[in-house]
């Protein structure tokens, strides 16, 4: 009866055993078909994605504007400061600039950068006229004009600084 119950014993450990295997590998089998679903999911999600999905586009480079130079800064700074002074028109201020020693590119570029309002350098310019002397209208506006201010620049400070 030993030999019975042994052989029992050894049977049902291996049924166990079995068993367990068994179902360990059922267990194992599951993730790893999760696994492979997820897989599939994934596979299937990316085309998706990239339909969906902008491409990069490419920035366009940014124009920059060419650095000032050395020389163009510094007559900026000498126009801004001869127009804190007195008033000039743009092409005295440009002559100005030009006889300090700046050339001819560099002045032009600081008067266009500064850009001051040109009537208003008109009227200031004609207020400063008859500060010191008499003109009659039409003799300021003809000063006006040979300092370099167009004939309307010149029409409108007269006009401004006489009345």
């Amino acid at each position: 009866m030993k030999k019975k119950t042994i052989l029992i014993a050894g049977l049902l450990t291996l049924g166990v055993i079995g068993g367990v295997a068994t179902s360990g590998s059922d267990s194992e089998s599951e993730p790893k078909q999760a696994q492979k679903d997820k897989t599939v999911e994934s596979k299937e999600a990316t085309p998706v994605e990239a339909e969906t999905a902008e491409e990069p586009k490419e920035e366009e480079p940014k124009k920059e504007e060419p650095k000032e130079t050395g020389g163009q800064k510094n007559a900026v700074k000498k126009a801004e400061s001869y127009l804190d002074y007195t008033a000039f028109s743009r092409s005295g201020l440009i002559e100005q600039l030009e006889y300090e020693g700046f050339s001819t590119e560099d002045a032009t570029y600081a008067v266009d950068k500064v850009n001051p309002d040109w009537n208003e350098q008109a009227v200031k310019k004609a207020q400063d006229y008859l500060e010191y002397t008499s003109f009659s209208l039409d003799g300021l506006v003809e000063q006006l004009e040979f300092e370099g201010f167009t004939p309307e620049q010149a029409q409108y400070g007269a006009d401004k600084a006489y009345n």
